[in-house]
């Protein structure tokens, strides 16, 4: 009897190990997922300002159909999500925002976004 009381020990750790180890990989799998979808929302947000700033004209401070003189908000360049920067432009007909996330993909390297804003449009792909 005490050799099955024993065995029984030893195969619940083992099973409460596993189930814990489980645990930590989707935990981790969802916070790079969730910070993967915050960057993707907050460049959509810049690209939106942007076009905005695109439409406004220059009397009101805008960019009078053109997006020179656009840059990140000094509030959003850093958010809880990540670092984000123009990377092309801002030119007459667009501009490129990167959004680097906090969080780092299965190969160890942070996951990053770029956003490509023209005037009727937002494109949003995955770097990493």
């Amino acid at each position: 009897m005490g050799q099955q009381q024993l065995l029984l020990i030893v195969l619940g750790v083992i099973v409460v190990g596993i189930a814990v180890v489980v645990g930590i990989n989707l935990f981790n799998a969802n916070s790079v997922s969730s910070n993967r979808d915050g960057v993707v929302s907050d460049l959509n947000n810049l690209g939106a300002m942007a076009q905005q700033f695109y439409k406004k004209p220059t009397s009101m401070g805008g960019g009078g159909n053109s997006f020179v003189g656009w840059t990140v908000p000094l509030e959003l360049d850093t958010t809880a999500n990540g670092v984000y920067a123009i990377t092309t432009g801002p030119s007459a007909t667009g501009v490129t925002i990167t959004g680097t996330g906090n969080e780092s993909n299965d190969a160890g390297v942070k996951i990053s976004h770029t956003g490509t804003v023209s005037a009727t449009t937002i494109v949003v792909a995955k770097t990493n």
